[in-house]
């Protein structure tokens, strides 16, 4: 996938997280790196700073540009000459550390990208948002589903038209990794999506709920009008949700739903969503993903598959690496969000405008959505599932 940048070398990255025992830290260098278009040069691998300096030779970082913790990598980044500094900071943090880190690197007129949910709390994600707009700073929500090539053939399909008016929207994350207590044994990545100090105020929802209704939201463009939720803890002693389902009423009167589990016996990524509209019905699994289900009744289904021909839209083709029938996924998803905020990098080095709201990759806006709908969510469960409204102005 060859695409022309005004810059004429790679872009320097800098990891925050991904330190020994992490696992997205190594997603996001990966994928940041995959199409040759930048490199890690910089990273403060943990909070421990003993940790932090005894993770460096994993990335292949050199010892002064290992530093001890994201201040100091923030600090003496900005200090450096610009043609040696970075060009954007990556986000791999446990929930709790999002807002400070992304903060500082935004308000050092760094690029960021940072894992979701966009911060431990909704005033945070707010706050963020208005750091972002004044610095005007390239800032991307790595929700990295959105970047298969059949998630988006789906929204070139829904939004040119082809399912008609959106009545329904099905959205699940099932996973079963949690049915028991992991998180009581020391296992690290069980201890902080669990522990609400660190993960904030939902366990299962605000972890992988978010990336479902982000998907309803990428694929179909509806504005959610309002929610009902129940939230639940099956494993007992443990803080926070393992399983829930939330309504979603849309303005445009269609109807969403948004289930997810993580005490699903058997179940390890099923992320899946299905879209009815008046023309026709969409479904799409994460876990086979480069498949693509449109359906119409009295005719036969059509699978579309990536890579597969000519009927595929262009952002489904921007999006694919090698020829059809070579499965390409989660990876390649994720390195498809580094790779869009990468041209909205390279257009403002070059001088040109960029884009805040609508963009391809998810921005800070879907991330004060997201963390809107976390908040709903729980508000709702304590009252019963009660109605309440999803309308948030920060992220109109």
């Amino acid at each position: 996938m060859a695409i022309n940048s005004p810059l004429d070398r790679k872009l320097r990255m800098a990891l925050v997280g991904g330190g020994q025992g992490a696992f997205i830290g190594r997603v996001h260098s990966i994928a940041a790196c995959l199409d040759n278009r930048a490199e890690l040069v910089a990273g403060a691998l943990s909070s421990s700073p003993e940790k932090a300096k005894a993770s460096a030779p994993d990335y292949d970082l050199k010892p002064e540009r290992a530093y001890g913790s994201w201040a100091e990598l923030v600090e003496k980044e900005s200090k450096l000459p610009a043609d040696k500094k970075v060009d954007f900071i990556s986000v791999a943090t446990p929930n709790h550390a999002h807002f400070e880190v992304a903060k500082a690197a935004a308000e050092a007129g760094f690029a960021v990208y940072c894992d979701k949910p966009l911060t431990l709390d909704l005033p945070q994600a707010e706050e963020l948002l208005k750091v972002v707009e004044k610095t005007k700073s390239v800032f991307v929500v790595t929700h990295n589903y959105t970047g298969y090539p059949l998630v988006r053939q789906a929204r070139e399909m829904v939004l040119g038209g082809e399912l008609g008016e959106i009545n329904a929207v099905r959205a699940f994350y099932i996973q079963g990794w949690l049915r028991t207590r992991l998180e009581s044994g020391g296992q690290k990545q069980a201890e902080w999506r669990t522990d609400p100090k660190r993960s904030g105020i939902a366990g299962c929802f605000g972890d992988i709920a978010t990336h479902a209704y982000n998907l309803g939201r990428f694929i179909t463009g509806l504005i959610p009008d309002t929610v009902s939720c129940h939230l639940k803890t099956f494993e007992p002693g443990r803080a926070l949700d393992d399983y829930g389902t939330a309504i979603i009423r849309y303005k445009n009167g269609a109807l969403g739903s948004v289930t997810s589990s993580q005490i699903s016996h058997g179940r390890e990524n099923d992320l899946w969503i299905e879209i009815d509209g008046t023309k026709g019905s969409l479904e799409w699994h994460q876990e086979e993903p480069n498949k693509l289900l449109f359906r119409r009744n009295g005719e036969p289904h059509s699978i579309y598959t990536r890579g597969g021909g000519p009927y595929l839209g262009a952002l489904a083709g921007a999006a694919t690496r090698t020829p059809s029938g070579h499965p390409e996924g989660y990876l390649e998803a994720f390195a498809n969000i580094y790779t869009a905020g990468f041209e909205a990098i390279a257009a403002k080095a070059a001088g040109k405008p960029i884009e805040g709201k609508n963009t391809l990759f998810p921005n800070v806006y879907d991330g004060v959505d997201g963390m809107n709908f976390i908040t709903q969510c729980v508000a709702s469960s304590k009252q019963n599932a009660a109605w309440l409204s999803l309308f948030n102005p920060a992220c109109r």
